[in-house]
């Protein structure tokens, strides 16, 4: 089955709009598989049932544990008397591994965030053994950030197969380069820069979506046949 975890160097940095691109992208244009998303931990409201609304998804199914506060799991769940149980999140995994052709798992917050109080987002993708692509928000600081994450990942053995760049604010060329200079990013981390997502002003336009994720180099993030592409 293939897999990918999308991750980020914080929050508000683009997962959730790099997965609805890449979701988008794959019922357009690659019908022939079937593609799940999995947020495996939401705590507040907005993914889940974003992903509900576009895709006719179940929000038990897209989330199997949720808690109310929009906190650090550990905190979320003590605010409520619970802990952070990762057996039904593991059992949701399998299921969709079983259901689906391949899988679109958001992580929260960023690589380094905590899930519960003894590991954070990156030892989920060790241990889940899930290839990743880390999204990192053009903006002051964002070279920084990608070198610090992109450490963190080689230092828990993360398979990184790239960096998305991600407009938060409407940006211009000159600001991206200033930002979040690619070429730079590269050299620094020896990652490769997979592309540049732009602002979009409508996050649930699937057909702009699936542009834009049609504009990454995708064969490094989902190993489907490309070729049938109708851009």
């Amino acid at each position: 089955m293939n897999a990918l975890l999308i991750t980020a160097t914080d929050t508000e940095a683009g997962k959730t709009v790099l997965t609805t691109a890449l979701a988008a992208y794959l019922r357009t244009y690659c019908a022939h598989q079937t593609w799940g998303i999995l947020k495996p931990i939401q705590t507040g409201k907005g993914d889940c049932e974003l992903y509900s609304q576009l895709f006719a998804l179940a929000p038990d199914a897209v989330t199997p544990l949720r808690f109310d506060a929009p906190l650090a799991p550990p905190l979320a769940a003590a605010k409520e008397g619970r802990r952070v149980d990762m057996e039904p999140v593991w059992q949701a995994f399998e299921t969709m591994r079983q259901q689906y052709d391949g899988l679109l798992v958001e992580a929260l917050g960023g690589l380094g965030s905590p899930i519960t109080h003894e590991t954070t987002v990156a030892d989920l993708a060790w241990d889940w053994r899930l290839p990743t692509v880390l999204v990192v928000p053009v903006k002051l600081g964002a070279i920084g950030q990608a070198v610090a994450n992109v450490a963190l990942a080689r230092q828990t053995r993360v398979h990184l197969k790239g960096i998305v760049l991600n407009c938060v604010q409407p940006c211009t060329e000159e600001d991206i380069e200033n930002w979040a200079s690619a070429d730079l990013i590269q050299s620094l981390t020896r990652t490769p820069v997979l592309g540049v997502m732009p602002h979009l002003t409508d996050p649930t336009d699937l057909a702009q979506l699936a542009q834009v994720a049609s504009n990454l180099a995708l064969e490094r993030l989902i190993p489907v046949p490309l070729g049938a592409m109708r851009v």
